[in-house]
Parts: C-alpha cells; sequence; structure tokens
C-alpha cells in the first residue's frame, strides 16, 4: 500500500524538451516508501555482495534516446537525470539481473525489503538537503564524497559538478547503479561537455548572438547525430566523432567509483585497499527507514568518514508501517556513543521531515 501528500518546494525541474513540470513555488505529490510486507524490520536472510561497477567501454549507449529532466535549486549548478516515468514505461526494455524491474511492477510496490530498496525514485528527503547545502553554502572543492543509498546520486553528482576531487555513489541494487546512478553521471558529463562547447563559441560575440549561436549549434548536432547513425550502421563501428566524444576518459566521470550491495560487505570491499577513503562529506538520505539496517550504517559511517567530517542525513520523521525514523535512529546513535547529532532543518509540510548532520563525538574521531 501507498500513498501521497503534498509539500512546497523551491524549485525548478524542467523535462528535456524544455518544458516546466513543476512550478517554482508549486506543490508535487510524492509517494511514501509502501509496507512491503509482514517481517519489514529483519534482514534479509542472504547478503548482497558488493560489487564495483566501471563504465562500459562503449557508454554512449546508455543514454540513446533517454528523455531526461533538470533539477535547479537556486545558485546550485542543474542536475540533469533520467525521467522516471520514463524510466518505468522502459523497463521492460532494460537490462536487469536482479529482476527488481519486473518485481516491482507486478507487486506495485516502491520498497521489497532485502530485494529492492527504492533506489530508483528521488525521493522528498533529496530535494530537501539539496536546498539546504544550496542555503548553508556547503563547498565541495578537493574533497571526498561518498553518496550512501544514492539511488539516481543528485546528491553526489552535486559535488561531482561542484569540485569535489572524488565521489562514490553507492546503492543496495546493482540495477539502480547500472541502469540510472551511472547514466545520471554520463548524463551530466555529456550536458557540461556540450555547455562548454557552445560557450566557446560564444566568446566574443555580441550579447543578441547568444540564442542564435545556441539554436545553430543545436541543428549542427542533430545533423551530425543523423550522419553518425549512418555511419554506424554500414560497418557497425563508432564513428569519429562518437569515437573522439569518449565520456570514460571526461574528466569529471574519471573521479566517480560506483558501487553495489549491502552495506556490511561494501564496507568490506573497501576496506580491503591498501589506502582506503575517509570520506570529508557522507550523503544519506532516507535510508534509516528499517531498524534492522541500522547496525550496518552505523558501522559504516563509523569506519569511512574521516576525523572531521560531516554525515548529512534526510529523512521523514517517521516510516509508518516500515518501523523506522528518526527518533530512533536518534536513540540508537546515542546509545552508541560515536557521533553528536545535530538538527539542521525541521520541514513541517506534510509528511514532518528533517535534515540533520552527524559528527565525531571529540574522543571518537577514529
Amino acid at each position: 500500500m501507498s500513498f501521497s501528500f503534498n509539500f512546497d518546494v523551491q524549485l525548478t525541474i524542467k523535462g528535456q524538451q524544455g518544458e516546466e513540470s513543476q512550478s517554482q513555488t508549486g506543490k508535487q505529490d510524492y509517494a511514501v516508501k509502501p509496507v512491503p510486507g509482514n517481517n519489514t524490520t529483519t534482514p534479509a536472510e542472504t547478503v548482497k555482495a558488493a560489487v564495483e561497477h566501471h563504465p562500459p567501454a562503449d557508454p554512449h549507449f546508455l543514454l540513446n534516446d533517454a528523455v531526461s529532466e533538470t533539477v535547479t535549486i537556486g545558485t546550485l549548478p542543474p542536475l540533469h537525470f533520467l525521467n522516471e516515468s520514463v524510466f518505468e514505461r522502459t523497463a521492460s526494455e532494460r537490462d536487469d539481473d536482479e529482476r527488481i524491474l519486473s518485481r516491482t511492477a507486478a507487486q506495485s510496490s516502491d520498497l521489497i525489503s532485502g530485494v529492492y530498496e527504492g533506489g530508483l525514485k528521488v525521493w522528498e528527503c533529496t530535494y530537501d538537503l539539496l536546498e539546504l547545502l544550496e542555503r548553508e553554502g556547503e563547498t565541495f572543492g578537493g574533497k571526498m564524497v561518498l553518496d550512501l543509498g544514492c539511488g539516481a546520486g543528485l546528491l553526489g553528482l552535486l559535488a561531482l559538478k561542484s569540485g569535489a576531487s572524488q565521489v562514490h555513489f553507492q546503492d543496495y541494487n546493482s540495477t539502480v547503479i547500472e541502469q540510472l546512478t551511472l547514466p545520471n553521471a554520463l548524463l551530466n558529463c555529456q550536458v557540461e561537455g556540450e555547455e562548454e562547447e557552445v560557450k566557446g563559441k560564444k566568446q566574443g560575440l555580441p550579447e543578441e548572438d547568444d540564442e542564435t549561436i545556441i539554436e545553430e549549434d543545436k541543428m549542427k548536432k542533430d545533423e551530425e547525430k543523423k550522419n553518425e547513425q549512418k555511419k554506424e550502421g554500414e560497418d557497425g563501428s563508432p564513428s569519429p566523432k562518437r569515437q573522439a566524444l569518449d565520456l570514460t576518459q571526461h574528466s569529471k566521470l574519471t573521479c566517480c567509483r560506483f558501487f553495489s550491495g549491502d552495506w556490511t560487505t561494501f564496507l568490506a570491499l573497501v576496506l580491503k585497499e591498501d589506502l582506503f577513503p575517509k570520506y570529508d562529506i557522507i550523503f544519506t538520505s532516507e535510508t534509516i527507514y528499517n531498524t534492522a539496517y541500522y547496525s550496518a550504517l552505523h558501522d559504516t559511517l563509523h569506519r569511512l568518514l574521516a576525523p572531521r567530517g560531516v554525515v548529512y542525513l534526510a529523512t521523514k520523521a517517521h516510516y509508518f508501517g516500515v518501523g523506522g525514523g528518526l527518533h530512533l535512529f536518534e536513540q540508537f546513535i546515542e546509545d552508541k556513543g560515536v557521533f553528536d547529532m545535530e538538527k539542521l532543518w525541521d520541514v513541517d509540510q506534510g509528511l514532518q521531515r528533517h535534515v540533520v548532520a552527524m559528527h565525531f563525538k571529540t574522543t571518537n574521531k577514529s
């Protein structure tokens, strides 16, 4: 069972064709994570082994016929991501070894505990955290960032586009990483490259010529795309233009790593590295809905956060039918005695939501 509620958000989301799908101060429905079954607080009997995912040798096919939308919040850089509705409609055409796309569709559920943990949706608390980061002016230059339970990866992508030195993305499901997170990263690199190309052409030209240059560039790219498709169809090899646009070598994409698996095996995989990362910032949004996962989450934060690092957690006050929420997690954190927790923002519209920050206690910087 799932239900929707309305709340005000100060953001603009535009589709690929530029149509505004949500007004600056409008309302939008978001589904609350549903009750997936009778035993939602019990971890899965089998762990999901952690795997590191790499961009494919030819990443362009991930963006073929992609329909994207863009979220813009205040002064933050625009973030591009695959349109959720189109993604759902084309689920049957996508690679899905986990079968989560067909199972979630069949069960009309946004969460199947231990099978699919909700990563295909952009949940509303992610937008809350983006708004807070914009308002507080958080900086990312030279920092190592982890987007834990990343889903579409918007939080990590913000860090990537704002100068972070390394951004790592983790989600429970490999399908989410391969079919959503990684394509979104490629999409932002691709769009950024195109914007830089247009910017270069505009330098030194009168301002009134800007729109003309952009329109001419778009027409040129459409014609080039048709020619490339024709050339590829003749011998099956990528066109020279496409080979030149090697997204896997994009400077920002080379700063990224992508992981799937549960938090316990993800932590074990990362700790195997001689110089395992210590993150300056860890983002985690809508991840404390199940109390059975609190210990694994706490261990991951404890081992991977840098001594002076910060965890940004965005969450609902309570997840009805699932059992978790901020109060229970606060109590868990207090009992562990490792972190201090500070409330940064209480969002009262609709179901109450919160953004909090976590730092090591002074005597626990390890």
